[in-house]
This record gives C-alpha cells, sequence and structure tokens, in this order.
C-alpha cells in the first residue's frame, strides 16, 4: 500500500456501500467464469492496476475489496471504474458522496472496456474477510491523538520555480510524478525525478532531461504507477570530482537474481534495483557513463518498496559517516498481503534503513561493503542482517539530517498514525508490533491501534518525536521534509518543515522543544502566492495535491505538487 498514489484506483468503492440501496441485482454477475484459468487472467487485471493499494483481508490505502460484487451493482461498478468524474457530473448520489466523504475525485483509469470486465471478474472471487478480532477483547482507540494541531500565524512566500514536463498518460493527473527535488554538491543547477523514468537538470531557468533511466535500463518498468518506476537518487558528496551517483528503480519479477529474496511460497510481485553510475564528465548536462548493480530485493506487492536514498549531509571527509549509502525501505506491503512476518525479521531487509559502503566489497554477493561500525541488531536473540541500521518501519519515506547531527525519518502509517522520528543506530520502531506510539495486532485488525502494554519496556522499541492521526482528516499520508537551514529566510530556522500528501496541508515542529520520550507539538502553517494567502489545493486546482518537499545545496526549501508538475521555493515569510 503506498500512500504517495495521486487518487486510488477504485479506493471509493467502499464508502459507496455505506450509500447503496439494494441495487446489487440491477445487473446479474451470473455469467462470470469461474474456471482457474479465467481467474488467474482476471487476477492479472487487478494486480496491475488495484493491488497497490488494495487487499481483501483489510482496508490499507483504500478499502478491502472483498464481498463487493454482492452489495453493488456490476452496472454501476463498471461506469464508476470507467470515469469516476462523469459519474459525479451526472449528479449520482453515491458517486458524489464518495467525493464528498474522501474529498477528492478517482482519476479515470487508462484501460479498456476488457480489463475493467476482468477487474469486476476477479473481484466476484472475492467474498467479505473475517478479521479476527483482538485477543484480548480491547476495544480499538477510536480518537488515538485528540488533535491538538493549532493552526500558526506563519505565512510563506512561495515563488513558482518551473512545472515539469507532463508524463501522464492523456492527460490525466497526476500531471508529472516528481518524487525528489536535491543537488550535487559543487554542480550548478537542481535535480529532479520522475518516477517515470527521467531525471531532470534545471539550470539557470532551463530544464533538460540528465538521464533518461528507461533508455538505460532495459528492465525498467513504472507500472503499475504510482510508487513503482525511478524511485531516488542521491549524487556522492565528492560527485564534481568522482562522477558518482546513485539511483533506485522497478523491474518486473525475475528480471535478475535478487540479492534479498522471498521464501519460495510467496509470489514475487517486482524487484527493485540499487544502482550505481559513473559520470564521465560531472559538469555535463546529459548523463554519459558507465553503471554497475549493487543490489536487488524481491517484494511481495508493488507497494512499500526503496524509499529515499542519501548520504549524510554533514559527514566530512576522513569521518566515518563519509561515503556511506542510506537507503529506507518499505515492509513491500507484506502486512497488506497476509505476509506480516516477512518485516522485523531476522532473514530480511524489509522495514528497515540500511547503511552500506559503495566502495567496499564484503557484503554475501560482494558489489559493496558493510561498515564495521554499523550497529549489531537482535530480534528475539537473532542477529539481524548487518546491513540494517535501524527497523520497525513500515515506509520510511523520506531521511534527511540537520546541523545537530539528527537524523530525521519520516514514517507513512497504516490506517492511524503518521510520524517523524529521530533515528539512532540499532533503532527499532516496532512496526507491524506498534504504529507510532500505540500497539498494533498485525494479525488482527490493523485498522486498530490500542494503548500500549504496561511492560511496554521490556520490548526496547523507539517511538516518534511527533505524530498525526487520521481522524478528522480523511485519507492521510505523511510528506516528510527538511530542516530549514538556509539563510535566505531567517525565520524558519530551527523548524522542520512536513506536511500531508493528499490534503497538501502543512506542519512544522521546532526542533528545540523536541525532548526524549514525549511528543513535540505539531503545528499548522499557510502559503501565499502574489502576495495573497492560499492553499496548495488552490494552486493546483485540485483537493489532492501529491505534496513532495525538496532541498538544495543552500538549504533552500521547495515545495513540489506532483498534480500538476508544479515547483515552488518558499520565499519569504509575509507573517510569523
Amino acid at each position: 500500500m503506498n500512500k504517495e498514489l495521486l487518487i486510488i484506483p477504485l479506493a471509493l468503492l467502499y464508502f459507496f456501500l455505506q450509500y447503496s440501496c439494494n441495487t446489487a441485482n440491477s445487473t446479474s454477475y451470473s455469467d462470470i467464469a469461474r474456471d482457474s484459468a479465467t481467474i488467474e487472467r482476471d487476477k492479472t487485471a487487478f494486480q496491475k492496476n488495484c493491488s497497490n493499494c488494495h487487499s481483501f483481508r483489510y482496508e490499507s490505502i483504500g478499502p478491502q475489496l472483498g464481498g463487493i460484487t454482492t452489495q453493488v451493482s456490476r452496472d454501476w461498478l463498471y461506469h464508476f471504474i470507467k470515469d469516476p468524474r462523469k459519474m459525479i457530473e451526472s449528479g449520482d448520489g453515491r458517486s458524489k458522496a464518495l467525493q464528498h466523504k474522501y474529498k477528492s475525485v478517482m482519476p479515470t483509469l487508462a484501460i479498456s472496456d476488457e480489463e475493467i470486465g476482468e477487474i469486476i471478474s476477479y473481484l466476484h472471487t472475492r467474498q467479505k474477510p473475517v478479521v479476527k478480532k483482538n485477543s484480548d477483547g480491547k476495544q480499538g482507540i477510536e480518537d488515538p491523538i485528540p488533535d491538538t494541531i493549532q493552526m500558526s500565524d506563519l505565512v510563506v512566500d512561495l515563488e513558482f520555480v518551473k512545472q515539469i514536463p507532463s508524463s501522464s498518460i492523456n492527460g490525466k493527473k497526476p500531471l508529472a510524478r516528481i518524487n525528489k527535488l536535491s543537488f550535487a554538491q559543487n554542480v550548478n543547477g537542481l535535480f529532479i525525478v520522475d518516477l517515470h523514468g527521467k531525471l531532470y537538470k534545471l539550470k539557470n531557468n532551463q530544464l533538460s532531461i540528465y538521464m533518461d533511466l528507461p533508455q538505460l535500463s532495459p528492465h525498467f518498468i513504472s507500472d503499475p504507477g504510482q510508487g513503482t518506476g525511478f524511485g531516488s537518487f542521491v549524487f556522492h558528496p565528492n560527485f564534481s570530482k568522482n562522477g558518482l551517483l546513485y539511483t533506485t528503480h522497478t523491474e518486473s519479477a525475475g528480471s535478475g537474481n535478487a540479492d534479498f529474496r522471498l521464501p519460495d511460497s510467496i509470489k514475487v510481485a517486482l524487484q527493485w534495483v540499487l544502482t550505481e553510475w559513473k559520470a564521465n564528465n560531472p559538469a555535463a548536462d546529459q548523463f554519459q557513463g558507465t553503471h554497475r548493480e549493487l543490489l536487488r530485493a524481491d517484494m511481495p506487492s508493488v507497494m512499500h518498496g526503496f524509499q529515499e536514498l542519501e548520504f549524510n549531509s554533514n559527514a566530512k571527509k576522513g569521518s566515518k559517516d563519509y561515503g556511506k549509502l542510506y537507503l529506507g525501505i518499505g515492509d513491500g506491503g507484506s502486512v497488506d498481503v497476509g505476509f506480516s512476518f516477512l518485516p522485523h525479521s531476522p532473514e530480511r531487509i524489509l522495514g528497515s534503513i540500511i547503511r552500506v559502503d559503495p566502495a567496499g566489497s564484503n557484503s554475501k554477493n560482494g558489489r559493496y561493503g558493510i561498515p564495521s561500525d554499523n550497529p549489531s541488531i537482535s530480534y528475539k536473540g537473532e542477529p539481524l542482517l548487518k546491513e540494517v541500521y535501524a527497523y520497525g518501519f513500515r515506509n520510511p519515506h523520506r531521511i534527511s539530517w540537520n546541523k545537530a547531527g539528527q537524523m530525521i525519518v519520516s514514517n507513512i502509517g497504516q490506517s492511524k498514525i503518521e510520524s517523524v522520528n529521530i533515528v539512532l543506530p540499532g533503532n527499532d520502531f516496532g512496526w507491524p508490533f506498534r504504529e507510532g506510539s500505540f500497539l498494533l495486532d498485525p494479525d488482527g485488525d490493523v485498522e486498530k491501534v490500542y494503548p500500549l502494554p504496561a511492560n511496554d519496556s521490556i520490548y526496547h522499541f523507539s517511538y516518534p518525536i511527533a505524530q498525526y492521526d487520521h481522524k478528522g482528516k480523511g485519507y492521510s499520508a505523511i510528506s516528510g521534509g527538511y530542516q530549514y537551514s538556509g539563510s535566505a529566510v531567517p525565520a524558519l530556522k530551527g523548524k522542520y518543515f512536513f506536511g500531508d500528501i493528499h490534503s497538501g496541508k502543512l506542519y512544522y515542529i521546532d526542533m528545540s522543544e523536541v525532548k526524549e520520550d514525549s511528543r513535540t507539538g505539531i503545528k499548522e502553517w499557510q502559503v501565499s502566492f502574489d502576495g495573497k494567502k492560499t492553499t496548495l489545493s488552490t494552486l493546483c486546482e485540485q483537493e489532492r495535491t501529491d505534496l513532495r518537499f525538496g532541498i538544495d545545496a543552500e538549504g533552500e526549501i521547495y515545495i513540489m505538487t506532483k498534480t500538476d508538475g508544479n515547483i515552488y521555493k518558499m520565499n519569504k515569510v509575509l507573517s510569523k
């Protein structure tokens, strides 16, 4: 389940049930074939278009879809998948109720009528699941974090920078799947990646394609979209001299020999690949050079794969952390697809942040090194893989360091909690047994969280410095950011800026208020454009903004909205 999605394909169907009348028989499902070959074909259509955010066990990014064809009309289901916006504009009450509930419109899928039919056919084979109740009979906490987010008087004016060319199919939103904006030390320009495969260079307000990954990696895929494709990039701190940069991307299952495999009984959905590239001319505006694969991992679903790729921005040449590469890895959607034993396992890297030395060779595959000062971590007496620096994450979305040397990681939650974490070597943040600072039952109803047990200290879990819940906020997913370290806007000093991917709401925490073993208060802030107070939803003319943050070499922070492909710079403070 990747909460970075623009709008969840089929996600709104569950809510439709809350508004449905007895329409199940208006169009019969009786002619749907049930033979194994047909079911397998239909399953492929569902996995390609829907499985990145839906399961048949419980709600994830979107609702669980088991049993839906016993509740809704086949005709309605077809037309809603075909063109949800048209259904809303027609005045259909149920479609309008979905829009009101989720405050967004599901995009039209770029699929044929035949594929829609296959999806519906496969849905008809899946029954409503029986979810195991919490074994001790406790009720989940309905409102885990009573809303204490206060609107601050901080208003930051945004300066428009650039619009990235559309990479969408048929002009559907998001127009550009821009996922990260960063820089290379001592190189003029900014770099922006689009998940569809292009790394752009923005120099002197001119945009060019620095790297076209599908042309360089023949097995590259960005289907089924959303969280797959050209995931992340980072330049070696000495790139201007050595020409080294690193990328992550997705390939089809079986494209290569995985260094981190799944049990044979689990079907591989796709593979994530970490690659080192060496530019012939680091100052060039287009990459030319060589590459080598560092590592490859199998994933049990298309969700929650390789996330942020970074070097410690504070590490100086000669220090132990200089040149050590950090990679945040999600749980691969393993909990959503029924394999809750895969993360938090001594044998796997799912749900972790790994730290490797690209210049070394003492790894099992001999293509990278495992630093000798990596922490020695054990779980239930079993040592974890030595690559692991910290673990217990569901989806470590963004990694950054502040000038004080603190490593800050945002973690996208399941159904309740979004969190900001300070990470130390060896930390265990508890997923899938914890979500934020709450208890979770990974084999029960993961839409519910519970109070921590009285003996919680014996588990040695680490907890967030800040967190917020989903109650009253609709669909939520944290978009991690940065602590401001620039000089252009002094009033922003000391604040860690982040936000919510879906709504575009903007938050910050004052890092001077962070205290050990307590949660720091989150404050909301606003933006203006051309001197007028506005919202990101207004700027991109859609309630779903698909918010991302970026940073340049001077520590100035940028805001990106994938919905329209626009990039803005945090320019000045109008009030504070």
